[in-house]
């Protein structure tokens, strides 16, 4: 099968915000192109949109990332085999997972096994352990890590899952997501704010509880793209895997991270959005913002966005092949592909996805 990609370029202003902190609390942040820019790390951007699968996909076709993979397995156990009490699931869901080569231990706070690492695995996943451990009294490991490694979780596949004890069990991610940073450079601030005890004395002056939160705002770049031919190997189904690129470009561009939002209620949408459909290689556009982005008191936006097209002109001119279809959702960067508006580009990437896949297979 020939390769095919999808690259997705969001431009999006973010207000006073902080929505992905470090260790000490502050906004993450990076140095590129010599300055400070504003950060959101792509695991970050990753856990909103598994967030926002849930409201798109069947619960059966997700993955969960949990230590607590014996009651996954000892819960479809007993959903299988009413005649079973919950500790003989359990006991049965501890042996077929360590026959699978995940390591178990036992939480000194529940006295339960678990996962001595997190681990990624979907409901389907689950009841294919727990059928093989119902049916088989003594499965070999390689029966064990078939069974655990069927029925991948669209977002398993999407973003693999890596497990140190035993690699057979990984999976290799369909895509990948860069972190987001600010086409300019960027200096966090901070707040600080006071709260009144409601019920304190009349003539009592003081603040109940006083303190600092770090912030900052930015125009940020962000970017992802998905090898799409690596995504309908692992599921197998076109009509499945068109949705998945649906619902994955639904949440890349519409999501956000959930940090500090009672805060900062920072839920802005996207100024301008890029698609590019591919077939040579996947192209990251940040290069564009090497030189940081000059407001002159007129906002980012516009600049950010004349360079993303510049950049992106030259790129193809120069480098790399004119991408196969390319959309546009939004006001800017109109002269680089079809303008669509979300749901046109939901619907025709869905369509153009499982035409090329039918296109490249034959």
């Amino acid at each position: 099968m020939k390769k095919l990609f999808i690259d997705f370029h969001v431009i999006q202003t973010v207000p006073p915000s902080c929505v992905n902190r470090d260790d000490t609390g502050s906004p993450k942040t990076a140095q590129y192109g010599g300055v400070q820019r504003a950060r959101v790390s792509s695991q970050c951007w990753k856990k909103a949109m598994r967030q926002m699968f849930k409201d798109y996909f069947d619960e059966s076709t997700l993955g969960v990332r949990t230590k607590k993979i014996v009651d996954m397995v000892a819960e479809a156990i007993l959903s299988l085999d009413e005649t079973k009490d919950e500790d003989d699931a359990k006991k049965l869901a501890s042996m077929i997972i360590e026959k699978a080569g995940v390591g178990l231990k036992g939480n000194d706070k529940t006295q339960e096994m678990e996962a001595k690492a997190l681990f990624f695995m979907s409901k389907k996943q689950a009841e294919c352990l727990a059928s093989l451990a119902l049916e088989n009294d003594s499965p070999t490991p390689k029966e064990a890590k078939a069974a655990i490694n069927a029925g991948y979780g669209v977002d398993i596949a999407l973003f693999g899952r890596m497990v140190a004890d035993d690699p057979s069990l990984n999976t290799d991610a369909c895509a990948q997501v860069a972190h987001s940073i600010s086409t300019h450079k960027v200096d966090n601030e901070f707040d600080f704010y006071t709260a009144v005890d409601d019920c304190s004395n009349e003539d009592h002056a003081g603040a109940g509880m006083m303190g600092t939160i770090e912030f900052n705002s930015a125009t940020l770049y962000r970017y992802a793209t998905v090898a799409v031919h690596e995504l309908f190997r692992q599921i197998e189904d076109l009509e499945v895997v068109g949705k998945t690129i649906q619902e994955f470009t639904r949440a890349f561009i519409l999501s956000m991270p959930t940090g500090k939002q009672n805060t900062f209620a920072n839920q802005t949408l996207p100024d301008s959005v890029l698609v590019c459909m591919r077939t040579d290689q996947p192209i990251n556009l940040v290069g564009a913002f090497e030189t940081p982005i000059k407001s002159g008191g007129e906002g980012f936006v516009n600049g950010s966005c004349s360079m993303l097209r510049e950049y992106a002109q030259s790129a193809y001119m120069s480098f790399a092949e004119q991408p196969v279809n390319t959309f546009i959702v939004g006001k800017y960067l109109l002269d680089l592909g079809k303008p669509v508006n979300m749901q046109e580009l939901l619907s025709s990437l869905k369509e153009e996805t499982m035409a090329l896949l039918n296109l490249t297979a034959q």
